[in-house]
């Protein structure tokens, strides 16, 4: 029996595409998530409650944010989890998600996710990955596919499983981020990528902004521990 239960109950998604993103690389998913609905002034429409939702709350704009939201623009429906569930719950928690997905009447899922950098070999910015029964359209016609043998995990994994298995039509956007820090860049790519597809613009002047005065920053420090070496054995 599922523990997932979405209020009010009685909210109506039919034909809608649902955009969501996680906690893991980067914290590419989750941030985008949260810059879009920021940007895109998305209203709140439902919350999705759960036995297994963690004992947390936070405010925002003087208001309270649950650790799952859903929110709406038009035909695009993003999901927000603001708080990762306790691991032990992450796979029944995310399968059920899916699984409520699939019966609630939506067109397709975008899952959003980080791919560690340091498996990048070319000039691109992101791999695609999706299921068997989705057929990239547009912008997506285009994209690299994540090469073989290279795993998926969390919460992206558990999802795309489900959808593959249940023969659901959705895809997962992996751009490039750094496995260490929170990533603007890879950010500021995957809106770009949901942008053209779905037909919507953003600004992500500040997200660049932000990433290149964090790897400047690091670019310092890495040249300031190398000097530190080199004088070691001067």
């Amino acid at each position: 029996m599922s523990t997932i239960e979405i209020l009010p109950q009685g909210t109506k998604l039919d034909g809608c595409s649902l955009i969501t993103g996680f906690h893991g690389i980067g914290a590419a998913g989750y941030w985008t998530i949260k810059y879009l609905q920021d940007k895109l002034q998305i209203p709140r429409v439902a919350f999705v409650n759960s036995s297994i939702i963690p004992p947390v709350t936070s405010t925002a704009k003087g208001r309270l944010v649950s650790p799952y939201e859903l929110y709406r623009k038009e035909n695009l429906v993003f999901f927000k989890a603001e708080i990762p569930p306790q691991r032990e719950e992450e796979i029944k928690f995310y399968g059920e998600l899916a699984a409520w997905i699939v019966d609630s009447g939506m067109k397709e899922v975008a899952l959003v996710g980080g791919l560690d950098i340091n498996l990048k070999h070319d000039e691109s910015t992101f791999r695609l990955v999706h299921t068997s029964i989705y057929k990239p359209t547009g912008e997506l016609e285009k994209a690299l596919i994540l090469e073989d043998d290279h795993l998926i995990v969390g919460p992206v994994a558990v999802m795309l499983n489900q959808f593959e298995m249940k023969g659901f039509p959705a895809f997962a956007i992996l751009a490039y981020a750094s496995p260490e820090r929170m990533d603007p860049r890879a950010v500021a790519v995957s809106i770009g990528v949901l942008g053209k597809h779905y037909g919507f613009e953003v600004d992500v002047t500040p997200l660049i902004k932000g990433a290149e005065a964090i790897e400047m920053e690091v670019a310092k420090r890495e040249n300031y521990v190398k000097k530190g070496v080199e004088s070691m054995y001067a």
